[in-house]
């Protein structure tokens, strides 16, 4: 019995179920079947080894119809396939087999390189410039023709809450 292109799809299905691929993962592995698949002819989509047989001619016709995609955008395509075909015979074949799969974890690569520890290390501000907190409300007015800026500070007494509210008030009694 041969191995039919299409069971890669739902080898992925089963390795994501597992845990063993990453939801991100199956989907690029997914992506990288999709755009192979439309270059095989019918025999090649009954028999994965009759893919990884004819994988450089496979490719090639790849390249031709995918002349907007650069050659390593295909080749990452190319190693996902590649990838996928792999881990098929090695755990897709015997479906058991999956528990003995020990999933490598990637480091990530960290965000500071040395490059930019260095260039850290040589940046200094001119001014330090200390601001302190301050301890005022400000209140933006608009008024047909112009803006009002008042600042009260926080500790505002009873007393000259209602002086401000007075001279407030003396405003709107010219109209």
């Amino acid at each position: 019995m041969t191995d039919k292109f299409i069971n890669l799809y739902d080898f992925i299905d089963f390795a994501r179920a597992n845990r063993k691929y990453p939801d991100n993962t199956a989907n690029n592995l997914k992506s990288a079947l999709k755009i192979f698949e439309k270059e095989l002819n019918a025999e090649e989509l009954k028999s994965i080894s009759m893919v990884e047989d004819s994988i450089g001619e496979i490719f090639r016709s790849l390249v031709i119809a995918n002349k907007n995609k650069s050659i390593l955008s295909l080749n990452t395509y190319k190693a996902r396939l590649l990838k996928v075909i792999k881990d098929y015979r090695k755990y897709g074949a015997e479906p058991g087999k999956i528990q003995n799969w020990v999933v490598k974890i990637k480091k990530s690569t960290p965000l500071l390189i040395k490059k930019d520890k260095t260039d850290k290390k040589n940046i200094e501000l001119s001014n330090l410039i200390h601001t302190p907190v301050e301890k005022l409300h400000k209140i933006d007015i608009s008024f047909d023709c112009d803006t009002v800026k008042i600042s009260i500070p926080k500790d505002v007494s009873a007393k000259e809450v209602k002086m401000i509210k007075s001279v407030l008030d003396s405003l709107t009694a010219r109209d």
